[in-house]
């Protein structure tokens, strides 16, 4: 039996029950794709659930505030995904008529598609004989196959490409695909793959050549920048200060608190630090301590500590970034997911 038979095979006794996986639309496809990105399936399956009850179809989702998607992504991270998706739905309405294209070249032009995700969307809703490759088809791959080429490089990704389109050739394009990713995420795994019970152990090269923890090869990522925010949290009576997050920097368009960002952690005994509190706040400001935590991005480490401020004095024309709002609004509003937490635990 093929190398693909017995992925195929394997598949059909070992498949999850996912919700995205009983339907041929188009939509509801990407939107489980597009919310599967850098997302552990667990992770993501309450979100897409989430999103499919509060936007039914292309042009519910195309009707819906930037907030609003923010908001139901809070937590995921990437936030670049939610507005991309508001993007696409409303492209898809004012170009489509509303009709999810399911081909990869209409596809392929949509904002946010990546020739990953319009091969499975296209193969998923209309069988189109598009192979995949994601991370879990490079880690199958590279292992059986014994490719050592870095799974990042650009002859990595076009080696892997190649055989994967060599592989799909006779298959059934929507099951093997999710066969291959399946069979990464359960079976082939990155730490403690089940090599004593895989069905293709005979022609794999890494088992062969105990090699298991060495394939797939990944060039090495670029340096983690670590980053200090401090957050100052002031409410007066029911109102809270706030401020929405620029681009060009994480958590773009989202709310957090007013903040001073430092290059190394600070203490309410430096006296750098309490100057700049000052200029914010004015002199008679009382500051206490509240809490701190790390948030790990990909390319970033962001310590936060967390300051509760009282008597303070805002200069609104100075400062036109800080608003107050009412505590009840504040809640509405999308936050990053360490702003979130915070919110949950600390403000009624």
């Amino acid at each position: 039996m093929s190398f693909q038979s017995e992925i195929v095979k394997w598949y059909l006794s070992n498949k999850r029950d996912l919700p995205w996986r009983d339907t041929t639309d188009p939509y509801v496809i990407w939107l489980s794709e597009i919310i599967l990105q850098q997302t552990r399936v667990e992770q993501g399956k309450p979100y897409f659930l989430k999103f499919l009850e509060n936007f039914p179809n292309v042009s519910a989702f195309a009707s819906a505030s930037e907030e609003q998607v923010l908001k139901l992504w809070q937590g995921l991270g990437y936030y670049s995904r939610g507005r991309n998706m508001l993007y696409t739905a409303r492209y898809v309405v004012a170009n489509y008529g509303g009709q999810f294209p399911t081909s990869y070249e209409q596809l392929i032009k949509l904002k946010g598609v990546g020739s990953y995700t319009a091969a499975a969307i296209s193969s998923f809703s209309s069988n189109e004989q598009q192979a995949v490759v994601d991370g879990n088809v490079y880690r199958v791959l590279s292992r059986y196959f014994g490719i050592e080429e870095p799974i990042n490089s650009n002859l990595g990704q076009k080696m892997f490409s190649e055989l994967a389109k060599e592989l799909i050739i006779d298959q059934e394009p929507a099951i093997y695909n999710q066969a291959i990713m399946e069979f990464g995420a359960l079976q082939c795994k990155p730490k403690s793959p089940v090599c004593s019970e895989c069905p293709v152990q005979l022609g794999c090269y890494a088992f062969k050549h105990k090699k298991i923890d060495q394939l797939p090869v990944k060039l090495k990522k670029v340096k983690v920048r670590k980053r200090w925010f401090n957050y100052f949290v002031g409410i007066t009576g029911d109102e809270i200060l706030t401020k929405q997050r620029m681009p060009g920097d994480v958590w773009q368009h989202l709310y957090d608190f007013p903040l001073i960002e430092t290059e190394e952690e600070v203490s309410m005994t430096s006296n750098e630090f309490l100057t700049q509190v000052e200029k914010l706040f004015g002199k008679d400001l009382e500051l206490k301590v509240l809490e701190g935590k790390k948030h790990i991005l990909t390319h970033q480490i962001i310590y936060v500590q967390f300051f509760a401020i009282d008597n303070y004095i805002v200069n609104f024309n100075q400062h036109a970034e800080i608003k107050s709002v009412k505590i009840e609004a504040f809640k509405q509003l999308p936050h990053p997911k360490i702003i979130g937490d915070f919110i949950e635990k600390h403000i009624d």
